[in-house]
């Protein structure tokens, strides 16, 4: 036992933290970074003097509290989800983790149960873990995908309080139907649960595939958990979002933190928003990108999962950590994410692409 763990088992630590590890992907200072599914995109000039302008004006008033129902914020964000929202449907915090944190304390903690379906984000165990509600693990299909039949099944198995559905599936890319969502709620009906659809990359999926935010209506107990990180850039702003019934944000105002959301979040946030177009064409691209890595990691023989997020997770490789290796000493940083035979990589700028690229034909 190290003598950190040893310190730390030394505090009257809860006994469900015991032995947890936090988490975190490798911060290795390499070229190419394309383990975290950042967008590798830097902010377009216009869109950076838009977000300076925009908080040298929020500074002025940093004496005082910012606005603790960022009413501007969740006019605008419900502006661009459409799906005739309302701000009243609007929620947002630091990034959409701690959006999902405050779902648990609101309706999870001791003596309630938190389902979802591995391999998924590998966050929802450990913010079950924070809020003291118990973790069940699903059970998804050889090839990871995940049918309405099985879900629902899970979900009346597992006698579930809430649920985490994320779509598109990070590590794997795929989005879930409707109709697994649809299956879910109704499996859930029975104990009142919460049905939680995480779609942090959403903004990148393939043209047709439907967002859960048509399902809203009349579904007091579904949630819509979106991100500002990916599409829009703004992983250093930390800015999530969710949509629901006006009731949840009430919920959600008895565990937040007063003035949770700072002067300076919520003016980086409104100036990124009012140029989405200009943002979202960078989404364009990285697709384009992510398309080009299912295309030549197929012809190279490996096994790329259906992505309709700003990563591709692939397949068929006999010594996943070599190649991982491999690419770490040509500069490139991609992600294993702990499942046999696989890797996971980002779709970044052309550029990077072309280097992830040409080193990995090297070594398959």
């Amino acid at each position: 036992m190290s003598d950190q763990l040893e310190r730390l088992n030394r505090l009257p630590l809860r006994d469900n933290l015991r032995g947890l590890m936090p988490y975190g992907a490798p911060q290795l200072h390499v070229p190419i970074l394309l383990n975290v599914n950042e967008n590798t995109h830097p902010l377009p000039e216009k869109v950076r003097a838009a977000i300076v302008a925009s908080v040298e004006e929020a500074v002025a008033g940093l004496n005082r509290y910012p606005d603790r129902e960022f009413t501007e914020l969740r006019e605008a964000l419900a502006r661009y989800l459409g799906h005739g929202l309302t701000p009243a449907e609007i929620w947002a915090a630091n990034g959409s983790n701690e959006v999902l944190q405050q779902i648990l304390q609101a309706f999870g903690g001791p003596g309630r149960r938190l389902l979802s379906f591995p391999p998924t984000y590998s966050m929802y165990p450990l913010l079950a873990s924070g809020t003291d509600t118990e973790y069940v693990a699903g059970q998804r299909s050889a090839d990871f995908t995940l049918t309405a039949e099985a879900a629902a099944g899970a979900v009346a198995a597992s006698k579930a309080n809430i649920v985490f559905l994320c779509s598109p599936n990070n590590p794997t890319g795929t989005a879930l139907g409707l109709d697994v969502v649809e299956a879910v709620y109704e499996a859930g009906a029975a104990r009142n649960a919460i049905v939680v659809v995480d779609e942090a990359y959403a903004e990148f999926a393939h043209a047709g595939t439907p967002s859960a935010l048509s399902l809203l209506p009349g579904r007091e107990r579904l949630i819509v958990s979106r991100t500002m990180s990916k599409a829009f850039a703004l992983a250093g702003a930390r800015l999530g979002y969710l949509a629901a019934a006006p009731e949840i944000a009430d919920a959600l105002r008895l565990v937040r933190l007063p003035y949770h959301l700072s002067a300076v979040t919520q003016a980086t946030a409104l100036a990124a928003l009012e140029h989405a177009d200009t943002l979202l064409a960078n989404v364009e691209d990285i697709k384009g990108q992510r398309d080009r890595i299912v295309d030549e990691l197929t012809a190279l023989g490996l096994t790329p999962a259906p992505s309709d997020s700003n990563f591709v997770f692939f397949g068929g490789l006999k010594d996943p950590h070599a190649v991982w290796q491999g690419l770490l000493e040509a500069g490139v940083l991609i992600r294993d994410v702990g499942i046999p035979g696989h890797l996971r990589v980002t779709a970044g700028t052309e550029a990077e692409t072309t280097a992830f690229l040409d080193r990995i034909r090297e070594l398959v």
